[in-house]
């Protein structure tokens, strides 16, 4: 067995000052339990095997909780906040005010982390006004630290193995901690949705003919979208969520793009992108992979369905606590996610959070301080009550069944038509409700009169659920795992749940409208439905069952009260409204440099069926800042634009908007700063940046004067740096640009026939009083050329050259008088400046002797331009060369071009076997396209034949002693 007591790791000297005191503190006391429970059941009476310790030095994430300082202050705070009668009815707390009354000190927490620091743990987040500090660390120093074993176990039923503490920890602090999340992993979590085929293969049914499917939805094959439970559940337009957040609380993150997926294949506009926030440690991403990839469907429906109900939200918030793979695997902290949704820390605080997910923790307790701080904050938790029909022990109902929290079940819902009204509903055959598994005490509000009887079996000691419900048939459509998308395949009270979520932030924004922020909602619900108001705020969910219970009249455990009716429910909880209206602004704030402009766009919100025009109106502007809208007056939006002068006022504002529309009046505000504007300035820019030009010819460039900072004034343009014997020209000059714009001028530049020729770079200058700014042209003026040229003999190349661009350049006047005529070494005329191949390049010609035109030579080569006038680049030109054929046998000839005489390299042009038909004179032609102007040189290369052909020749390729090899050296323009 691995010892418990190890030596301490190094710290730092501040560090170990800290926790020198701190233990110092703790010496005087004993070691203190911790508040919640840790130790499995199974694992406690002895029922799970031991397998064997964990691994020491396998790193485990983890967090600790610190207990509320005051949580009876706590607990009664949110009764007097709930209730009408008292003064502080719906004052609700913000987290920092929640820490500063009721929650841990600084002290106490300063001193958890040196602990965690002293224990040798890695601290990855946390706060104060959390009360949970997100630690790494192995599991030798969480034994050391918590006096405890971890050990491996194995489940006796479901034979699968569980690392599990094997006592309670204690810790060696002057105060008990609340809870140690992470300690073990035998909660197996899983999302509460059910796929139609393996819901039918578990039953042995065909889905298609026992399980009903939509046939009024929106979406494909009639399928419904989150847009439809707006539809049915609400049927109205005025509230859409706007100025509410939504969080979603979930144990694996997603991958966004399958929610683009989702509203590009129904033709809805995504309405923005979700915000992903990491817990715990744990990543955001969910990318399917295949075998045990991870999983995104829960995470995209959740995403869909409160999305679909509330589309004018300000943004929801996916919170990520855990690593769960499709297969079931992974680890969890509950603690992190809730911590992080009570504070705002990471975003601002979500009124209303869903939970589709099922776990079992060691405790039931351990997250009601978070769910009490939830209803001190304003804040409703709303859990999917399951998909597995009636709660039992093996049918775990957490966290549906924790009394400080909204249960929601499942119906099955027809609607009248697509995107359509509510028609009927009745209770889903496997959604999850019940009696309080984990034995949770009723709650005050199932108490009442009339809520539990004897028809609907409910517990008249412990907890019952659900308490709400909606559509969780399988009747969805479903973008998940970058796979094809699903229609009426999936369902589950992981539906329901994101759509009630959604529903309320409906209600929150009317409450808002009113000055309001709703409270926890179950207190209210309950009495409410006991009214003969009753069905002004539910369907009556009345026909149906699930597993042991049925739905009936009024409160039953399948569907609790029913689903929303309209805005029923929320004129109970947010007060009904008169028709009015609100506005926002986004942005709600600008900055703008003087001479420029912003905008922003204006949002009417109509509440309580307002469907009037709306005039708007711009007040507490500074000097020199005007306002325009457009369209105004607007029924929806209008876009505001703020126009700075180039002296308005610098320095901040704020912008008030009001809206009028009769007697009714709204206003929103715009955060304004104006900068000071920079000077005005202009930029010069030449296209194309380079020319070449030929005696006697002229070439254009246009020059482009570009406004910066509202400049507009006149730009005079000159030129310097021209050769002799060019001139220069613009068509406009000066030049004026519009106020932050372009004008531009075409600058002509004519070569004199006695124009120096060669490279220049010219200087084009712009010049507005004392604003001066350059741009450069490089020039390359060549000779004019022109005609037939005749190639002589170039030391400098060595090799036959034509300097002057021509229509064409010939090594001779005739194959007679060409430079090439005759090979070295062979009886008869002699080739003169053997081998006429370029110093840079020089390849040596065979040196078999014999008689004169044997066996085979190049005797003459012609460049021609394929178009009339001069050798040009871009234009494609013909070779013509002329040999000597000895006998009729199968010879090579290969033609290359290089663009650089100096530094070549040769390009292939084509390789040919030629047999001369007779003993004489033969000629061959090949096409090549120059791409650039500059001086280039084409190569003749002739093999004699030896049986060795080869079909990539090299510029110098020797087959045999008999070899040729000539270059022409040529100017193209």
């Amino acid at each position: 067995m691995r010892k418990n007591i190890t030596p301490l790791p190094r710290l730092s000297v501040l560090v170990c000052t800290a926790v020198f005191l701190l233990f110092t503190i703790a010496a005087q006391t004993q070691s203190q339990p911790l508040m919640t429970r840790h130790v499995r059941e199974l694992v406690a009476n002895g029922q799970a095997p031991l397998v064997g310790p964990l691994r020491a030095t396998q790193s485990l994430r983890f967090d600790i909780v610190l207990p509320l300082r005051d949580r009876a202050g706590l607990q009664n705070f949110v009764q007097e906040v709930n209730d009408p009668t008292s003064p502080v009815y719906h004052q609700f707390l913000m987290p920092q005010e929640v820490t500063a009354r009721f929650g841990p000190s600084q002290e106490n927490w300063n001193a958890l982390v040196a602990f965690a620091k002293a224990s040798g743990f890695e601290i990855i987040g946390g706060t104060l006004d959390s009360r949970d500090l997100w630690l790494t660390g192995t599991v030798a120093n969480i034994e050391r630290a918590f006096h405890v074993n971890m050990n491996i176990y194995r489940d006796p039923t479901e034979g699968r193995t569980f690392f599990a503490v094997d006592r309670e920890p204690t810790v060696d602090l002057p105060f008990q901690l609340w809870h140690i999340t992470g300690l073990d992993n035998d909660s197996q979590p899983h999302p509460l949705y059910v796929k139609k085929s393996d819901y039918a293969k578990a039953h042995g049914i065909d889905p298609g003919k026992f399980i009903a499917h939509a046939t009024t939805g929106s979406g494909p094959s009639d399928s419904f979208l989150g847009s439809d439970m707006r539809a049915a559940y609400y049927e109205g337009t005025a509230l859409t969520g706007s100025g509410q957040n939504i969080a979603l609380f979930e144990f694996a993150g997603t991958d966004l793009v399958d929610l683009t997926t989702y509203y590009k294949n129904v033709g809805q506009t995504e309405p923005y992108t979700p915000t992903l926030i990491s817990t715990g440690g744990y990543g955001t991403s969910c990318v399917d992979s295949g075998g045990s990839a991870c999983d995104d469907t829960e995470q995209t429906l959740d995403m869909t369905q409160a999305m679909g109900m509330a589309p004018g939200s300000t943004m929801l918030y996916m919170y990520v606590c855990g690593d769960v793979l499709a297969n079931g695997s992974g680890n969890i902290s509950d603690t992190a996610c809730i911590s992080a949704m009570v504070a705002t820390t990471d975003a601002p605080l979500s009124k209303q959070i869903s939970c589709s997910w099922g776990w079992t923790p060691a405790d039931p307790g351990t997250l009601d301080p978070y769910f009490e701080q939830m209803a001190s904050q304003g804040q409703n938790f709303f859990a999917a009550s399951g998909d597995s029909s009636a709660w039992s022990a093996s049918n775990e109902a957490w966290p549906a069944d924790d009394a400080n929290i909204v249960s929601v079940g499942g119906t099955d819902l027809t609607t009248t038509k697509a995107a359509g009204p509510w028609a009927s509903e009745t209770a889903w055959a496997d959604s999850g409700g019940g009696i309080s598994p984990d034995s949770i005490p009723i709650p005050s509000w199932q108490q009442l009169s009339g809520v539990i009887t004897s028809a609907n079996k409910g517990s008249t000691t412990l907890r019952n659920g659900p308490d709400v419900s909606a559509n969780a048939n399988f009747s969805f459509y479903v973008c998940a795992d970058q796979t094809t998308c699903t229609a009426n395949e999936y369902g589950g009270t992981s539906f329901a749940t994101p759509m009630w979520a959604g529903y309320l932030a409906l209600a929150n924004q009317q409450a808002a409208a009113n000055g309001d922020t709703i409270g926890f909602i179950d207190p209210i619900l309950y009495p409410a439905a006991l009214t003969s108001s009753y069905s002004t705020y539910f369907h009556d969910v009345s026909s149906g069952s699930c597993g042991k219970y049925s739905a009936i009249a009024g409160y039953d455990l399948c569907t609790g009260w029913g689903s929303p009716n309209t805005t029923g429910i929320i004129n109970l909880l947010a007060g009904s409204t008169t028709q009015s209206f609100t506005l926002s602004a986004s942005p709600n704030s600008l900055t703008i440099t003087q001479g420029n402009n912003g905008t922003s766009t204006i949002t009417v919100t109509d509440l309580g069926g307002f469907s009037g025009s709306v005039t708007l109106a711009a007040s507490g502007l500074p000097s020199g800042v005007t306002a325009g809208f457009n369209p105004n007056p607007t029924t929806t939006t209008s876009t505001l634009t703020l126009t700075a002068s180039s002296t308005a006022t610098i320095g901040s504002a704020t912008v008030t908007i009001t809206g009028t529309s009769g007697s009714l009046m709204a206003t929103t505000t715009i955060a304004l700063t104006v900068n000071a504007g920079s000077a005005p300035n202009f930029t010069i820019g030449a296209s194309p940046a380079q020319l070449t030009i030929t005696q006697g010819n002229n070439g254009t460039s246009t020059i482009t004067i570009g406004s910066q900072n509202s400049f507009n004034s006149a730009t005079t343009l000159t030129v310097s740096g021209l050769p002799s014997g060019v001139t220069s020209m613009f068509s406009t000059n000066p030049v004026t640009p519009p106020a932050n714009s372009t004008a531009t001028s075409t600058l002509t530049l004519t070569a004199s026939a006695t124009a120096t020729t060669g490279n220049a770079t010219i200087t084009v200058t712009g010049t507005s009083g004392t604003l001066t700014h350059n741009t450069t042209i490089a020039l390359t003026v060549t000779a004019a050329g022109g005609g037939a040229q005749i190639a002589t003999y170039n030391t400098t190349y060595t090799a036959p050259a034509c300097l002057t661009a021509g229509s064409s350049c010939a090594s001779g006047s005739s194959v007679a008088t060409s430079l090439l005529n005759s090979a070295r070494n062979l009886t008869g005329p002699t080739e003169s400046n053997a081998p006429n191949t370029l110093k840079a390049s020089s390849c040596a010609d065979g040196t078999v002797s014999g008689t004169y035109h044997g066996p085979f030579e190049s005797d003459d080569l012609i460049v021609v331009s394929s178009a009339s006038g001069n050798l040009t680049h871009g234009t494609s030109v013909t070779i013509k060369t002329s040999w000597w054929a000895y006998s009729t046998t199968t010879d090579y000839f290969d033609l290359f071009y290089t663009a650089s005489v100096t530094n070549p390299s040769w390009v292939l042009i084509s390789s040919n076997n030629l047999a001369s038909s007779t003993t004489s004179e033969n000629t061959t032609t090949a096409t090549f396209t120059p791409p650039t102007a500059g001086t280039y040189a084409v190569r003749a290369q002739l093999r004699y034949h030896t049986g060795r052909k080869v079909t990539s020749p090299s510029a110098c390729q020797a087959n045999s002693g008999y070899d040729d090899h000539d270059d022409l050296v040529f100017v193209v323009q």
